[in-house]
């Protein structure tokens, strides 16, 4: 893999601190839309059901934890993690409004160093956030302890596609759409940064790899938009 400087955590934190007003806008300008699609599959994917105990990883503005509110129900649980207050502070204002008869607890805290016991969730998720963490293994080990036996946990991020095609079509949609249109929403470092986290993350077939040396019983990658994104789908 291309070397490529990694920034802090302190510096990765910064940024979506500094993009949590415009996050959701954006993202949906960058993706037409497909970006709820992809999140409805990994939430599939991780297979919650009513009276489930959830946890949503690096949560964001909170899409993934809504949507497994809404699959766990009133007598489930759900907790969303992320180490940037300014995005869940957004989280916390979008759950009042849009389901706040749902169970969702906002925690600040470090997706590799979990605030929860052993074998405490029944599913997880994680969007967008494994990309971003210092320490890939740590990170998948921490959210192998916190599950049960035999639960699931999928993880969809930006994916470096094995079509050289289509690799080129998206290092040009990047810095010809990406870049720009942050520009206009006046985040142009923020989002230029994306381009070289993908240069140092791993493929699909290494994140299988990662979560296998992590202890998962199962670890399958499902690419995704042309192999722009991918979902990795994993078993305790």
């Amino acid at each position: 893999m291309t070397q490529v400087t990694s920034p802090s955590a302190s510096e990765i934190k910064a940024i979506f601190d500094r993009i949590a007003p415009r996050y959701d806008r954006l993202n949906n300008w960058l993706s037409l839309g497909q970006h709820r699609i992809w999140k409805l599959m990994t939430v599939k994917w991780s297979e919650p059901k009513p009276g489930d105990t959830a946890l949503d990883v690096c949560c964001g503005s909170g899409d993934l934890a809504l949507m497994l509110a809404k699959q766990v129900g009133k007598s489930g649980r759900v907790i969303g993690l992320d180490f940037a207050c300014q995005q869940l502070a957004i989280a916390r204002q979008r759950q009042m409004l849009d389901c706040p008869t749902l169970s969702i607890d906002w925690v600040e805290g470090d997706a590799l160093k979990l605030p929860f016991d052993n074998n405490f969730f029944d599913c997880a998720t994680m969007g967008y956030g494994l990309r971003n963490v210092i320490n890939i293994p740590l990170c998948l080990q921490e959210l192998h302890r916190v599950l049960k036996p035999g639960a699931k946990a999928a993880i969809l991020d930006f994916h470096r596609p094995e079509s050289p095609w289509m690799h080129i079509f998206q290092q040009w949609y990047l810095q010809n759409i990406v870049v720009p249109t942050a520009r206009h929403f006046e985040m142009t470092e923020e989002y230029a940064y994306i381009a070289p986290s993908l240069e140092r993350f791993p493929t699909g077939t290494e994140q299988v790899k990662l979560a296998s040396q992590a202890e998962f019983v199962s670890a399958t990658h499902y690419a995704l938009a042309g192999g722009t994104m991918g979902v990795l789908v994993l078993t305790k």
